[in-house]
């Protein structure tokens, strides 16, 4: 965690001038020279600010204070700006590094966030001012104490709860995070009508469900890989359940609307394979998608289809034929080969089914592996 001297000294104009002048090159090189002030220090920032080009390029860009552990659980402000939440007036309970407070400031006229270590609050007011957010008040204080004795109405609560213990350990329950949102929930519909807080990526959507009966979630992804949980619930809100994926498109289904019949699986009649994006499978929502545009038997399992499908939220591959799994016939057929392995809904890792297969890494060829029913099979990608 970054001192009180640290900081200090971060704000310094000689420690600031040794950052910009250095940011082209490597951090290492730049601790070990003894002619920059503070070395290890401007090493560590440039470090991270070249980090911070693709999660937080305006961060980057503004030559912002970014402590290590702060940055590593921030929020990417791809993600930070999609909170689906707006209106007058809203309170985030747990700003760290301040990017879900920086995006919510261009949805809300007045946002006051909270940080209970003094030197990470400062770092956020500092960062503030270099990136030219105005209308951000940044207190120092802990959840618990300032809803305890708040008399302000807000129009959003938004809470993203540290997920890791004392002892550094990773924590998933809700209940277990700091703050307790669930503990100071009736406290919060006091402040405010409506509540969205950000989750784990491994957070289970049904734990969402059993701690807020009514409440909406979505399941964000970026890149193919799962970001957050958000949990929206409150006065107005919708109950359903959304997958989102970043830049490619989203789905929303309802309780309401029943799981598709399981189609009896017929090999030679597909010539597409569909990979639905991670959003869909960890919203158990790839069933309810698919259906009408192809056939699917389990939410963590392939899409089969005839045609290629438009616009689909996920990828999808030419397949050139079906086989059941054989490995004693793939070892032989593949020997030497280099091999792209694809697998869902199958019980081996992909490790341990290239070293039965005798498979090097590599793109020559592509296979991928499922389980449909009680049976394993082997799609040859084209």
């Amino acid at each position: 965690m970054l001192t009180h001297e640290e900081y200090r000294l971060l704000c310094t104009e000689e420690v600031r001038e040794a950052i910009r002048k250095n940011r082209q090159r490597d951090p290492l090189r730049v601790a070990m020279d003894r002619s920059i002030p503070e070395a290890r220090l401007v090493a560590t920032q440039l470090k991270y600010l070249e980090r911070a080009r693709t999660k937080l390029p305006s961060y980057a860009e503004a030559g912002c204070i970014l402590p290590p552990r702060a940055f590593e659980q921030s929020s990417s402000e791809e993600c930070a700006a999609h909170k689906p939440i707006a209106g007058a007036k809203v309170l985030d309970l747990t700003c760290g590094l301040g990017v879900d407070a920086r995006a919510l400031a261009a949805r809300f006229d007045e946002v006051v966030t909270l940080e209970r270590n003094e030197v990470l609050a400062e770092v956020a007011r500092e960062n503030f001012r270099r990136l030219g957010v105005e209308h951000v008040t940044v207190l120092t204080t802990d959840a618990e104490s300032y809803v305890a004795t708040c008399e302000e109405h807000f129009d959003w609560i938004y809470a993203d709860p540290d997920r890791r213990s004392e002892r550094g350990k990773k924590l998933v329950r809700l209940e277990d995070c700091s703050p307790d949102v669930v503990a100071l929930l009736p406290r919060l519909r006091q402040l405010s009508p409506r509540l969205c807080l950000k989750n784990s990526p491994l957070f289970d959507v049904d734990e969402a469900r059993r701690i807020f009966p009514d409440c909406a979630v979505e399941v964000i992804s970026l890149g193919g890989e799962c970001k957050e949980v958000l949990i929206l619930t409150g006065e107005g809100v919708k109950p359903e359940l959304r997958a989102t994926a970043l830049g490619v498109g989203s789905y929303a289904a309802t309780d309401e609307q029943p799981l598709p019949p399981a189609p009896a699986f017929e090999p030679n009649g597909y010539r597409y394979l569909i990979q639905a994006d991670v959003a869909l499978q960890k919203a158990r929502l790839v069933r309810r998608y698919l259906y009408g545009k192809a056939d699917c038997w389990s939410e963590n399992g392939y899409g089969f289809a005839a045609e290629p499908i438009e616009g689909l939220i996920g990828r999808q591959y030419a397949i050139e034929r079906i086989e059941p799994f054989d490995p004693k016939g793939l070892k032989r057929a593949l020997k030497g080969r280099k091999v792209e392995l694809l697998k869902r809904d199958f019980p081996l890792q992909i490790e341990e089914l290239r070293r039965r297969l005798g498979v090097a890494t590599g793109d020559e060829m592509r296979l991928a592996f499922t389980k449909i029913g009680a049976a394993y099979w082997t799609i040859w990608l084209k």
